[in-house]
């Protein structure tokens, strides 16, 4: 009680005086109706300082209820969430329920938790500010919407004068807030075939809700396809955007082994429930540049002697599907070794065609009896094969011509020996 109460009452003492001194008088009908008034007006002050007090009370012991965008802009027939927040401002821990006290007529809302439908939510105390989403509020709208604002109001009650009511507000518009898009900033490539390609590309949802996007590709058979969300390592077929935001994504394109050369298109596609975006992806094939050395027969083993040079047929073989030129033939060999070609340089081979090389090789004068290995390699700009040959060593000593000498001169020397005492 404070000071406004002894004035009232003063006011009451003061009016019932002069009541009772004008009694007899006319006045006293006017005063009297005059100072019911003023009771009245007193009683109805009394009244309302009692309710605002219990409101502040209320403010200071109950639960609060929000959400982080109150106010969006959608389209007729869209549905939208609102995360919702709570917090105590008691320090008590509450069961609240929930529920809709007003929603346009046709609409639909419901609170949900991650997983299912929920009724009500349990408002921690420990906590002085709100939980991130404790729960979601789903709205869907009619498709025959009209243009305009509307408002939706929801209740949370944990009794006991615990209670909070959130507005939310709805604009209805019949266009877009902007054209959502999937972009590609380099969307053609080239290379040969073997090449895998990898784009950059970027997801933008500009609409008012957030969007779940399956994304797919429609490439021929035989083409591998896939989306990785940038920065990341793991392979996705859908993926969610917040509303107003882009996803960079990066999409690996892998042609068949057998891929011709020419051009080929891939279209890309991301679909949510309200609207389909489209991107399309081009690679250019070069060319097969695919080139084998071996030898007519595939032996890539031989033998040879020291000193001594030992011709060898290789085949050089286009496996491609586009000419290759200026092919040219290296070798590695020992120390000392010689190794030439009697056609160094290949200027055109054809595609699918194949040309016979000879190779000399010409092991040192001091090789000795063993096994050797003579790299052979054939290359241009485009592409490279090498074969290693095996390579017997067999040295001819003096002393087997030695032998040969002594037993020849035995047999002479018999024979004549026999011609010349046989007849005795």
């Amino acid at each position: 009680m404070g000071h406004g109460w002894r004035k009232r009452g003063c006011a009451r003492i003061c009016a019932a005086a002069l009541m009772g001194v004008l009694a007899a008088g006319g006045g006293q009908t006017a005063f009297a109706a005059e100072a019911d008034t003023m009771t009245e007006a007193d009683a109805k002050d009394d009244a309302g300082t009692d309710a605002g007090t219990e409101t502040a009370a209320g403010a200071q012991n109950g639960i609060d209820m929000t959400t982080d965008y109150p106010g969006i802009t959608v389209k007729a027939g869209e549905s939208v969430s609102f995360g919702l927040d709570f917090a105590s401002l008691s320090g008590d821990s509450y069961d609240a329920s929930l529920s809709i006290e007003s929603i346009p007529e046709g609409w639909e809302g419901y609170f949900k938790s991650s997983s299912s439908e929920i009724s009500m939510v349990h408002v921690d105390a420990e906590s002085e500010f709100a939980d991130s989403e404790l729960a979601t509020f789903s709205l869907t709208l009619p498709d025959e919407v009209e243009e305009g604002t509307y408002n939706v109001t929801l209740k949370a009650d944990a009794g006991s004068g615990a209670s909070d009511t959130l507005q939310l507000e709805i604009n209805v518009t019949e266009t877009e807030n902007g054209q959502s898009s999937l972009t590609s900033e380099y969307p053609e490539q080239q290379g040969a075939s073997g090449t895998s390609f990898s784009f950059d590309v970027t997801l933008v949802n500009n609409r008012g809700t957030e969007q779940t996007y399956s994304l797919a590709a429609e490439a021929e058979s035989g083409w591998q396809v896939s989306f990785t969300p940038s920065g990341e390592s793991t392979q996705v077929a859908s993926i969610t955007v917040e509303p107003g935001s882009s996803q960079g994504l990066t999409v690996d394109v892998t042609p068949p082994e057998t891929i011709k050369e020419g051009e080929y298109t891939i279209p890309c596609t991301a679909i949510s429930a309200n609207e389909t975006l489209s991107a399309e992806l081009k690679v250019t094939i070069t060319g097969s540049y695919e080139v084998q050395l071996s030898t007519p027969t595939g032996n890539l083993s031989m033998d040879a002697y020291a000193n001594q040079e030992k011709a060898v047929t290789l085949s050089v073989i286009n496996n491609g599907n586009v000419d290759l030129s200026n092919l040219n033939l290296t070798s590695s060999a020992p120390t000392d070794w010689e190794v030439r070609f009697d056609e160094s340089t290949i200027e055109l081979l054809e595609a699918g065609a194949t040309k016979e090389v000879t190779a000399y090789v010409k092991p040192s004068s001091d090789a000795i009896t063993g096994d050797y290995v003579t790299s052979i390699t054939v290359s241009n700009d485009e592409t490279t094969s090498t074969a290693e040959f095996r390579i017997s060593v067999k040295t001819q000593t003096l002393w087997g011509i030695v032998a040969v000498a002594i037993i020849i001169a035995l047999l002479a020397g018999l024979g004549f020996l026999f011609k010349k005492y046989g007849r005795r």
